[in-house]
């Protein structure tokens, strides 16, 4: 029999879609399965700021702490049990436990689990600047590659721009989908990168003092896996804040600054549109990235 279970603000969307609502249908009896077959205690109500899966708090039989994870099931983190089991607790929460047909993971919790944005934004560059490259291990498959998912922004771009009435001008898509076009096909080496690793996905731990959670892999060159705390609102919204993350990041880490400046514009822009919702912050910080706002 199936748990009863709060489903927080951030993860309502799903419940506009049928796959999501069939999901959130079946979401009770997994949680129930997982309890049973990994000798978990529920300790309270789902972390809040989930957005793509249900996240709850949990004990182990020798009282270890644990989130439960049960995850939608999109494309961009069917690979997250595999990039945390790659990583082995090396700057990322580690892997307890996998149930890939339930797409349910048990990870370690971080305690006292404090997201990275609360810390001064130079500060929380420099913990950045300090994970990222023991966190870029060499990758392929299993992993999509980059390139693959460059692709579909290529494909998608136009036509969501096109079906959410052309939300932004139409010089930024074109600069976006130039730059995307000029980068796949002339990239570094492929290593680990996480698509979603912005400030709110780095949080602060015991076992060390900052780890990184929720990753969305690809196989893709250094250049990209700044991406998404360049482009991230969690360490300020603004054109300053923004270019001052491309340079202290591409600076640390010795990157190439155009490069990553162009995976930024495309990927901002990509991700701007979501179902049905246009958001704007993203296209703002498109324009800033590019140069026309």
């Amino acid at each position: 029999m199936g748990v009863r279970l709060e489903i927080p603000e951030g993860l309502r969307w799903v419940e506009r879609v049928p796959a999501g609502r069939a999901w959130l249908a079946a979401l009770p009896d997994r949680v129930a399965e997982c309890v049973d077959e990994w000798g978990l205690r529920l300790s309270g109500p789902p972390f809040p700021y989930a957005f793509a899966s249900l996240a709850l708090p949990a004990e182990l039989p020798d009282g270890t702490l644990a989130v439960l994870k049960l995850q939608y099931p999109d494309a961009d983190s069917a690979q997250e049990a595999t990039a945390l089991a790659r990583w082995a607790g090396d700057g990322a929460v580690r892997l307890l436990a996998h149930h890939p047909a339930r797409r349910a993971l048990l990870v370690e919790r971080c305690d006292p689990g404090t997201p990275l944005h609360a810390a001064p934004a130079d500060e929380a560059l420099d913990v950045v600047a300090g994970l990222l490259p023991r966190l870029w291990r060499p990758a392929a498959a299993p992993f999509t590659r980059l390139a693959e998912e460059a692709a579909g922004w290529l494909e998608r771009m136009p036509v969501s721009w096109e079906r959410a009435g052309r939300p932004y001008e139409r010089r930024l898509l074109d600069v976006a989908v130039g730059r995307v076009a000029e980068l796949v096909g002339t990239q570094g080496e492929q290593v680990l990168v996480n698509q979603d690793l912005h400030a709110g996905n780095v949080l602060r731990a015991g076992r060390e003092p900052w780890l990184v959670i929720d990753p969305k892999p690809l196989a893709g060159e250094r250049e990209f896996g700044v991406v998404a705390i360049v482009r991230g609102q969690e360490l300020g919204h603004s054109a300053a804040a923004v270019r001052r993350r491309l340079d202290r990041l591409t600076a640390d880490l010795g990157l190439d600054r155009e490069r990553v400046r162009g995976w930024a514009i495309g990927h901002t822009l990509a991700w701007s549109i979501a179902e049905d919702a246009v958001l704007g912050h993203r296209i703002e910080t498109a324009r800033w990235l590019a140069g026309l706002g």
